[in-house]
């Protein structure tokens, strides 16, 4: 938790709380539906709701946005997305149902109001949402391919909407014809040795290859 408050200092005493809340309820429900790997589940914060946050360190949502997250797997990033930003909608997909109910049980273990799951592949959903964030569950052009469609047109923020993606290692192959994809260090935000080859990539939803 000191981590989560080394770098998002302001919170309130509800996230404060619920940030606390989120490991216990995890390891609980991790011994009976295996979402998180022995490892990581020893290093939540770090791995997983410090990595979810990177992206309110690229972009601030505004309140009353719709954000979809795909292939949430355990509810990253959206959990923590969702308790940072309690004026958003946050809509968490996966095509795996256990997964899902760790999710919901997190969610309902911890208060929060802002979040709805649902079980299916995104090309299945018909609605749109104000940007799509993602934890490497596919290489970019498979994932762009699954969310096509799924984005507002109009934008309200800084960044245009679109994708936000968080992912490691060298995306150089991956992202050649994305022409006006833009790549954000995590080690320009935080200073842990695990962010050193993580990035952010922000693909607005007019792309150019």
């Amino acid at each position: 938790m000191e981590l989560i408050l080394k770098y998002f200092p302001n919170l309130t005493q509800d996230q404060i709380e619920k940030f606390t809340k989120l490991e216990a309820l995890y390891q609980d429900w991790n011994l009976k539906i295996n979402v998180v790997s022995r490892k990581d589940i020893d290093e939540l914060y770090m791995r997983h709701v410090l990595h979810s946050l990177a992206i309110a360190k690229v972009l601030e949502f505004k309140d009353g946005s719709n954000i979809m997250d795909v292939g949430t797997g355990g509810g990253f990033p959206g959990v923590p997305l969702a308790i940072l930003f309690p004026e958003c909608q946050f809509h968490l997909v996966d095509s795996i149902a256990k997964k899902l109910k760790v999710v919901n049980e997190v969610v309902e273990g911890l208060g929060i109001t802002n979040v709805k799951t649902t079980h299916t592949r995104v090309e299945e959903i018909d609605e749109t949402c104000d940007f799509i964030v993602s934890r490497a569950v596919a290489a970019m052009p498979t994932f762009v391919h699954w969310v096509k469609g799924k984005i507002k047109k109009t934008s309200n923020h800084d960044l245009k909407n679109g994708i936000l993606y968080l992912k490691g290692g060298d995306l150089s192959e991956e992202l050649k014809d994305y022409r006006t994809a833009t790549l954000y260090n995590l080690s320009d935000f935080y200073t842990e040795d695990f962010y050193e080859t993580k990035k952010v990539v922000h693909l607005p939803l007019k792309f150019k290859k």
